[in-house]
């Protein structure tokens, strides 16, 4: 009787379920078959025909190129670089925000202003900003007596001034999930550690840490994901220059794809970066699963 219910429950659930996988599997699913068709074909901008199909020459061709591996170790420095200030700027704001009791609301309202602008918003907002000759930026520091600076059109300020924009933008994120953990932690291991003499560093080290690492993990591998495919902010900040000193691999992808003219090799860019998402996603889940 109790297994025919669980049944029962079951068949509901999955019929409550059946019309938004079947929107999600045509929505998402149909594109990314396609994209994966186009990888493996001939199909260019100059020649728009999927036969002959050629397998995995596209991707030879592409991992082939220096270019692609140099786009990949700079998402890989953009992603670490961006994700680390997020959580440790979104970790202290949060602990701040955790201790403070009056005008929480109007705190948090501030915090998400940055994070429901659009991404090319932000990107425009800061380009009119740090603009050498006419920005804000420049203008200020001229004012104490500071020389102007190219923010991006340097190569070597170029993708440290971008991750500073991306930080701006996405710390608001990850400080909505840390409060959210640190909200929900109990108070009893606090106050056990209280009677037993612990400074404040000693329970935020070996008891808040600790218990809000499920938490801090998801923010974390969200915004990696994030920072991995992105690129609004190359594509309208510095179209991937100066050079390719900001050219992560979306950007190269779509370079490949739309200014090379070859859709097959840019899909197949497209798809390594993907497989690279999903394995760092499947191994990060693992490595958690184990700790807990």
């Amino acid at each position: 009787m109790f297994r025919l219910a669980i049944d029962r429950d079951r068949r509901i659930g999955w019929s409550f379920a059946a019309p938004g996988l079947a929107t999600l599997a045509v929505v998402m699913g149909f594109p990314l078959v396609y994209a994966c068709l186009i990888s493996i074909s001939s199909l260019t901008l100059m020649k728009p025909q999927l036969q002959p199909l050629v397998g995995f020459a596209n991707f030879a061709t592409v991992m082939s190129d220096p270019l692609f591996w140099g786009s990949l170790w700079l998402t890989v420095k953009y992603s670490v670089i961006t994700v680390a200030g997020e959580f440790l700027f979104g970790l202290g704001i949060a602990l701040m925000l955790h201790r403070t009791m009056k005008m929480k609301p109007v705190y948090f309202a501030i915090l998400t202003i940055p994070m429901a602008m659009s991404p090319v918003s932000v990107a425009l907002i800061w380009r009119m900003l740090l603009q050498p000759n006419l920005g804000i930026a420049n203008h200020l520091m001229e004012t104490v007596g500071l020389p102007r600076i190219d923010w991006l059109g340097n190569a070597d300020l170029a993708l440290w001034t971008m991750a500073g924009i991306d930080i701006w933008q996405q710390t608001s994120f990850v400080v909505l999930i840390l409060a959210a953990g640190l909200a929900a932690l109990p108070r009893e291991p606090y106050e056990a550690a209280e009677v037993d003499g612990a400074t404040s560093l000693q329970q935020f080290w070996f008891i808040t840490l600790p218990m809000l690492r499920p938490v801090a993990a998801i923010a974390v591998i969200i915004q990696l994901i994030n920072e991995f495919r992105t690129y609004d902010l190359p594509y309208v900040l510095t179209k991937g220059g100066p050079g390719t000193s900001t050219e992560v691999l979306s950007f190269f992808a779509y370079r490949r794809a739309f200014l090379g003219l070859s859709l097959n090799e840019g899909a197949a860019a497209a798809f390594v970066l993907l497989v690279i998402v999903l394995g760092m996603t499947v191994a990060f889940f693992a490595l958690l699963e184990r700790k807990s």
